[in-house]
């Protein structure tokens, strides 16, 4: 379920599934994302009704967003291709009781099978990690019904993230494991704004993902300089 031509680096799934065993510890190398996890059920929560939905968790890692879409009320499904990282999110099951059905398949062979199926989309901080992110998004434009949303987190490419992320995070702070993001893989949001157009969706809302470490505190902001969240639409 890793076929040799999937748009992976065999790199970047041993680098998660490193991460697995503490995947679901607050306080692991996973704590940014329990961090930030919050305000991304937020915003996809403000611009789309989750009670009875069918999402689709893309790059799900852990679980931490599949889990927090089945608690308000969605029917959800997440795939990644790493199979340590999805074995802990299935684990995780027994513990929060939730609903949430895992798969290891790349997301353009599920758009091949179930084009059309969903009423929400969300990929977060998985596109900076493919080599072709806009491989990602064409997939998930085929996966959403007409109408249906698609909810994108990743990393500009300018000096200020190359300074939080990786600096900072990765070698001051020590809050990710050194090597975790690589600038040039970074996305500008001209790049993904010509990445959602060539795919037929249109662009609803870029804005800001702020994170303080220190005080463990996330919020939206205008400033798209370091994080930030992408919502588009499907046409009817």
């Amino acid at each position: 379920m890793n076929p040799a031509n999937a748009n992976v680096r065999a790199e970047e799934l041993a680098k998660f599934d490193r991460l697995a065993s503490r995947w679901w510890d607050p306080d692991g190398e996973s704590r940014p994302l329990h961090d930030l996890n919050p305000v991304r059920l937020g915003y996809v929560a403000e611009r789309v009704a989750l009670k009875g939905a069918r999402a689709l968790d893309v790059g799900c890692g852990g679980g931490l967003l599949s889990e927090a879409l089945a608690r308000a009320g969605t029917e959800v499904t997440a795939i990644d291709l790493a199979s340590g990282v999805l074995d802990v999110a299935r684990l995780h099951l027994h513990e929060s009781g939730v609903s949430v059905d895992y798969r290891e398949i790349a997301v353009e062979a599920l758009a091949e099978e179930k084009p059309a199926a969903f009423d929400v989309v969300t990929c977060m901080e998985m596109l900076e990690h493919v080599p072709d992110p806009a491989s990602v998004i064409r997939a998930c434009a085929t996966l959403l019904k007409p109408g249906g949303k698609l909810f994108l987190s990743t990393l500009n490419r300018t000096p200020l993230a190359f300074g939080a992320a990786i600096l900072g995070a990765e070698h001051l702070l020590r809050l990710l494991p050194r090597g975790t993001h690589h600038y040039a893989q970074f996305i500008k949001p001209s790049e993904m704004a010509a990445d959602l157009r060539a795919a037929g969706l249109v662009l609803d809302d870029l804005s800001g993902l702020a994170y303080n470490p220190l005080t463990r505190k996330a919020w939206l902001t205008g400033s798209v300089a370091v994080n930030y969240l992408v919502c588009a639409s499907r046409p009817a």
